[in-house]
C-alpha cells in the first residue's frame, strides 16, 4: 500500500524542486541512481539504488 506524499503547500503551489534535490543527493552525493517508471492514469514508481560501501 502506498502512502501519498504530504505537503504544507496548497494544490498547484508546489515549487517542483523536490525531485531535483533528491536527484542531486542520490546521484552526486552517494553515487546512486534514481529511475522513474510512470504509467498515465495508473501511477508513478521511483526506484532509488544506492551502492553498498564496505
Amino acid at each position: 500500500m502506498s502512502t501519498p506524499l504530504l505537503s504544507t503547500k496548497g494544490v498547484g503551489k508546489e515549487t517542483g524542486l523536490g525531485l531535483a534535490i533528491a536527484q542531486s543527493i542520490v546521484i552526486e552525493k552517494h553515487g546512486g541512481t534514481l529511475n522513474v517508471n510512470s504509467t498515465p492514469g495508473k501511477g508513478t514508481e521511483f526506484v532509488i539504488t544506492l551502492p553498498i560501501l564496505a
